[in-house]
């Protein structure tokens, strides 16, 4: 973003960083994958596929029972990345502020709830 906003607007980029607050480093980073990023990724992909009701966390203990050397983290990082992953909601959180957790859970004749 930081180098969008210097061609953009010709700043220099140590002002840019300081306005948004980002370190400058961070602007020159490259991630640098891991040899085996691939196959594994496939690997995950193959397991995910074939045991479809699985989620990043059983899937994590696959691999590993295949020979991988994998940490939950990893996997994880590539099942976002392979997947559209919608992220998990609490039901109860919802209801709350809906204002029917109180009307939901109130018993209406004896032994309802």
């Amino acid at each position: 973003m930081v180098q969008a906003l210097c061609h953009h607007h010709r700043v220099f980029e140590r002002r840019a960083c300081r306005v948004l607050g980002q370190p400058r480093a961070s602007q020159r980073y490259q991630a640098i994958p891991a040899s085996d990023e691939q196959a594994l990724t496939v690997a995950i992909v193959r397991l995910a596929s074939q045991y479809g009701r699985y989620g990043s966390r059983r899937i994590t203990v696959l691999p590993r029972t295949e020979g991988w050397s994998v940490n939950p983290k990893r996997v994880e990082w590539i099942w976002r990345e392979g997947f559209e992953v919608a992220q998990k909601h609490s039901n109860w959180g919802r209801l709350w502020l809906n204002g029917g957790f109180c009307i939901l859970r109130r018993p209406r004749r004896r032994h309802h709830v």
